[in-house]
């Protein structure tokens, strides 16, 4: 299989070469070897795009059958849109989530990009034809057991697209858009459209449904940055000390991680004007390293400057595979 995709992809160059009006022997080695590299990764790229977005799709279509739709409870932004108009009218859901996410598809497009554009549009189209014809059996009747479950199956769909590179809930196009112009965050934003969204469906439902509903969209949304964010909450560590080399050394031997090396100057610290150049040592740990670098620090120098910061996602270098440990 993977020889004839790798055939394939070199086809592909030739094809290309070919429009350009170049053969083979009109370029370098180098040059049709990059080519097929870059190519190649295309291909990858836009595998696990499209097998994210289908997972993402079949996880929120799971939790919108098997949990919301049967018990009447909604979520927040589009998907919350669909489900009240849904839930107070005939208008079948599926066709909800493609039309309230229309304006935000185009939008995306102007915003964003044409790739993002057709990514969502495809989820959303993807999503609305799992409604409508998947049969997905209903896993339960106890309400909080449909908030919690319905949100955290919803929620994962939504973080898979958005791994994948699209979206299945445009809210967050428009709160990103809006955010620019008028100076609110996107978080205040969508925190104001869920606040409206719940409101509406507290006088038009009832107060008890529009509760469960809060307590479905709260783990949703934990649930989206568990998926983007993943199981590490990674920490950006910043060490400015006179003993950097030994800093360094314990970094890379004890915690086996990877480490950059800043050149810097001293300016005003304790000991008043310092015009002295010193290295500043740069690393990322997860959040359970954190208490063992500090400790090991102390260790090294009590008086050692050190600013940590969240670092949303890391990838590469040696955040996930250890360094091997010297004897």
């Amino acid at each position: 299989m993977n020889a004839i995709i790798k055939r394939i992809i070199v086809n592909t160059v030739f094809k290309k070469l070919k429009k350009e009006g170049k053969t083979a022997a009109d370029v370098s080695q180098y040059e049709l070897a990059k080519n097929i590299l870059q190519s190649i990764i295309n291909t990858k790229q836009i595998a696990k795009s499209v097998f994210l977005l289908a997972v993402g799709v079949a996880c929120a279509g799971f939790g919108l059958k098997a949990f919301l739709l049967p018990s009447g409870f909604i979520d927040g932004g589009a998907v919350g849109i669909s489900l009240l108009i849904a839930a107070v009218s005939n208008v079948p859901v599926s066709i909800l989530l493609v039309v309230i996410n229309i304006p935000f598809i185009i939008l995306g497009f102007t915003s964003i990009g044409i790739e993002f554009a057709v990514k969502t549009a495809l989820g959303i189209v993807a999503l609305a034809l799992v409604v409508a014809f998947v049969p997905y059996p209903v896993i339960t009747e106890d309400k909080l057991l449909v908030s919690i479950f319905g949100g955290f199956f919803l929620g994962a769909g939504i973080g898979m697209a958005m791994r994948g590179g699209g979206v299945i809930d445009g809210t967050e196009v428009l709160a990103i858009n809006t955010s620019k112009r008028i100076g609110l965050s996107v978080g205040d934003i969508i925190l104001i459209v869920n606040i409206i969204i719940f409101s509406v469906a507290a006088y038009v439902l009832s107060l008890e449904t529009a509760m469960y509903s809060i307590l479905t969209y709260l783990s949703a949304s934990k649930t989206v940055d568990f998926i983007l964010e993943g199981i590490e909450e990674y920490t950006g560590v910043t060490i400015i000390s006179h003993k950097s080399e030994d800093i360094r050394n314990m970094i890379t031997n004890k915690l086996g991680r990877g480490v950059t090396i800043f050149n810097g100057k001293r300016g005003f610290g304790t000991h008043g004007y310092i015009n002295k150049e010193i290295e500043i040592v740069y690393t990322v740990i997860t959040r359970l390293e954190v208490s063992k670098l500090n400790a090991e620090i102390e260790k090294i120098d009590k008086s050692a400057f050190v600013v940590m910061s969240s670092v949303r996602d890391a990838k590469g270098g040696m955040i996930k595979k250890r360094a091997h440990k010297h004897d």
